[in-house]
């Protein structure tokens, strides 16, 4: 069940930080007019709680295993969730996955502790527009021979990703979406 409290707030200090209005070029090459730098919130004290909260309560009663997704924007809200976990008495472990395998020590693509086959991962990302980053990394996992239950998103701009994400059989869950930040699109 989600905290309304924690939900609220972590929406009005997404407004107040992370919504920036200028024109920029998003990673999936797109031109937009606004952008939403999730860091400025996953990166701070009382935004990385919120947000850890928000998703632990998403998925404590699902049977996770894993929570992890592509860097950079997974990285701080896994080491939040993973933490959180912990101190829930649920441990869950983490992991992030490259964009491409490192080309040097160990080269791999996938890094954390090792995942077991039939292991229950949930993907995580900070703001999805296509959603091309999240679904290689939902891939890569699901390569391991994981399954992957479901895709949560902080933000997503609804630009495509949702509908990309699902076409590839993944589901995704977003704590809120342009709309709820009052962005016109």
């Amino acid at each position: 069940m989600v905290n309304n409290v924690v939900k609220k707030r972590l929406l009005q200090i997404i407004k107040e930080k992370a919504v920036f209005h200028s024109s920029v070029i998003l990673s999936s090459g797109r031109v937009s007019g606004y952008y939403i730098d999730a860091r400025k919130i996953t990166l701070s004290a009382e935004g990385s709680y919120l947000v850890a909260k928000l998703i632990f309560d998403l998925i404590k009663d699902e049977g996770i295993d894993a929570v992890g997704g592509p860097t950079v924007g997974a990285d701080p809200i896994v080491g939040a969730v993973i933490y959180l976990s912990y101190l829930n008495n649920f441990p869950l472990q983490g992991f992030i996955v490259r964009k491409e395998a490192k080309k040097h020590g160990l080269q791999k693509l996938i890094e954390g502790p090792d995942l077991k086959k039939g292991c229950r991962v949930v993907i995580v990302d900070d703001v999805i527009t296509t959603g091309s980053s999240t679904l290689m990394a939902a891939k890569a996992i699901e390569n391991l021979g994981c399954k992957v239950v479901k895709i949560i998103a902080l933000v997503d701009r609804l630009e495509g990703g949702k509908k990309n994400l699902e076409q590839n059989g993944f589901k995704l869950v977003s704590l809120f979406t342009v709309k709820d930040l009052s962005i016109d699109q």
